[in-house]
């Protein structure tokens, strides 16, 4: 089975880079497009989901902000099963200062490579490895500031109380983007930061080996 993978904001690929499926199930990486003016976060996934096979029966996994865009494709196209890493299934399990930062503008205020910086800065002070720190840094790097503009606003913007099903969602308790106080995940790691995808890959390939055993 295909099982199509979305990173999160000013991230690629390179993030599951230590993701491993087991044999009967094919990796595919859904790369982001370029967003079109005032597009919604559910459009846009609408567009994105035109790059997969929805004929056949199909997985898909999202991490952070790609976990709402599985969730917006989960509703389109029902797939086999939806997992969500490190992300949310609903605009309500977002914090709430998400929703006063929208009402107040404050994303449209703060320069996008000053966010990149300090994103850089941070991914300095974690305890993952050194070449994860760098993949990371360059990552960030490399993301394209028109499309972190946009999804910012799509994010705060995103209205959505339907829950795919089957749907997963495995979570970090040390999450210090999406704090798990503020949703309800079916699993979680001990530990895991909203990057747990690099740091704790041996316990997430362990529970998606599980999970999509049963499909």
């Amino acid at each position: 089975m295909k099982v199509y993978f979305i990173s999160g904001l000013a991230a690629d690929s390179r993030v599951f880079k230590h993701i491993h499926l087991p044999e009967e199930h094919e990796m595919i990486h859904l790369d982001w497009i370029r967003p079109e003016k005032d597009e919604s976060l559910p459009a846009y996934a609408g567009r994105l989901a035109q790059k997969m096979d929805t004929k056949e029966s199909f997985a898909v996994v999202g991490l952070s902000m790609g976990g709402m865009m599985a969730t917006e494709i989960a509703k389109l196209y029902h797939p086999a099963v939806t997992i969500l890493l490190s992300s949310v299934p609903a605009n309500t399990h977002l914090p709430y200062y998400f929703r006063w930062a929208y009402r107040l503008r404050l994303h449209k205020m703060v320069p996008v490579n000053l966010l990149k910086s300090a994103s850089i800065f941070k991914r300095a002070l974690t305890p993952d490895t050194n070449e994860d720190k760098l993949i990371l840094k360059q990552v960030i790097r490399d993301s394209d500031p028109v499309f972190i503009k946009w999804a910012m606003n799509a994010i705060l913007s995103w209205k959505n109380e339907e829950v795919p099903q089957p749907y997963w969602h495995i979570h970090g308790t040390k999450d210090e983007v999406l704090p798990l106080k503020y949703t309800k995940p079916t699993h979680s790691i001990e530990g895991g930061n909203h990057l747990m995808i690099m740091s704790k890959a041996n316990e997430l390939n362990e529970i998606l080996k599980l999970l999509l055993s049963d499909i």
